[in-house]
């Protein structure tokens, strides 16, 4: 497996905000996201090949009980399941953080979707050759359906402004009923000035309809570093 890299942290989005947890961000991703925090795991993609079993070791040295498995795009990595097995079979609770564009049976406590809406387009980044590619894959209703059959879920959507509402209502209504304390909103933005003035207004928008709005704590904590 390529792995960008491997931390402790506070989980810092999501229905478990602020729980200690161990990260494993893999490299290598099928979307290019015009406001990709993560571009080392996509746009440019870094780090080592290493076994998964000694991916698992090292997870299982940390003493807390929750793991995320991120990225990049996750699901992509080969090796998932042989990464995931032995970590469930040690009792940790796993978090999948996907853009649910690609659907494999693994272990899973918590199946974290971020569909990516229109706002993530990478129209002007490298002359925007990624376009096209990106607007085909983004957009997976079957895929999400899959996740939902099987997995524990939050629906995360990343929003720029009010006008992506119509693209969320437009995806939700492809699905099967989703509680509406399973969709989040999180604010874009990587500074805690971008994110307050989005909270402000989405603060509204989720008392509206009883959806949830997801802070980033761990760029309040931390700012925009990686490793956190």
């Amino acid at each position: 497996m390529r792995i960008a890299e491997l931390f402790l942290s506070l989980q810092g989005e999501g229905l478990l905000a602020g729980v200690p947890s161990v990260f494993v961000r893999t490299s290598g991703c099928n979307l290019r996201c015009g406001f990709c925090d993560t571009p080392y795991t996509s746009w440019e993609p870094e780090g080592l090949e290493r076994p998964a079993a000694d991916v698992a070791a090292e997870v299982l040295r940390h003493p807390t009980r929750h793991v995320v498995v991120t990225g990049g795009e996750p699901m992509l990595a080969p090796d998932l399941p042989e990464l995931l097995d032995p970590i469930a079979g040690a009792g940790r609770h796993i978090t999948i953080e996907t853009a649910a564009t690609v659907y494999r049976p693994v272990r899973c406590d918590l199946a974290s979707l971020s569909p990516k809406l229109a706002n993530s387009a990478p129209r002007d980044r490298e002359g925007g050759r990624f376009l096209a590619m990106h607007e085909g894959t983004r957009r997976r209703p079957d895929v999400i359906r899959r996740f939902m059959d099987h997995h524990e879920y939050q629906l995360k959507f990343v929003v720029q402004d009010p006008s992506d509402l119509v693209e969320i209502d437009n995806l939700l209504d492809d699905l099967p009923p989703v509680p509406p304390e399973r969709v989040l909103l999180m604010p874009l933005g990587v500074t805690n000035t971008e994110l307050r003035e989005r909270s402000a207004w989405l603060a509204g928008l989720c008392l509206g309809r009883g959806w949830r709005l997801c802070p980033r704590l761990h760029i309040e904590l931390y700012g925009h570093t990686r490793g956190t």
